[in-house]
């Protein structure tokens, strides 16, 4: 083998070696690993929706659709949701806001931690209910356009800004009637 023959072999390989490096970057990145942060919790078996606006971003009101919903099951409980225009209820109420302000509601609207909204895991959506905190008689009425709470001892989540008034934001709960 002539010394040029050895330099041209030389220089296939390393020009194969870049192709193939070339390849595996360009797959890489198109992999599909979420990168909005949506993995399965293990503890409910379901995902966040994906965040579509920023914190700090105005977020739009309105939108979603109206939707009773099919039966679906998280942490192992089935919920049935239905029309109920007499539902009453009373447990505790807990709020939620952060991790979950400009995500997709289940309705389909964004999540506002300081709109005056809820969250229920089988009320029609959106649909309107008062909220009485029985430790301090504030009630407010609220629109439900999201699910959960999926704590068993749990009968609604509001947003921050609800529960600010009802008084409870600082405690994280609060006995209600609904």
């Amino acid at each position: 083998m002539t010394t040029e023959q050895t330099i041209a072999s030389r220089l296939r390989i390393w020009r194969g070696t870049l192709s193939l490096g070339a390849v595996c970057l360009v797959l890489a990145g198109c992999s599909s690993a979420n990168k909005l942060g949506s993995t399965v919790d293990p503890k409910y078996g379901v995902s966040a929706s994906p965040r579509v606006v920023a914190d700090g971003q105005s977020v739009p009101k309105g939108g979603g659709a109206y939707r009773i919903g099919k039966p679906y099951v998280i942490a192992g409980r089935t919920y049935v949701p239905a029309e109920n225009p007499h539902y009453k209820a009373e447990g505790i109420a807990s709020w939620y806001g952060d991790d979950f302000h400009g995500r997709l509601t289940a309705n389909g609207e964004v999540f506002d931690r300081e709109s005056i909204s809820a969250a229920h895991p089988t009320l029609p959506m959106p649909c309107y209910v008062r909220v009485t905190n029985l430790n301090n008689n504030h009630s407010i009425i609220v629109r439900v356009n999201d699910r959960g709470p999926f704590h068993r001892d749990r009968v609604i989540d509001v947003s921050h800004r609800t529960a600010d008034l009802l008084g409870f934001s600082s405690k994280g709960v609060a006995k209600v009637k609904v």
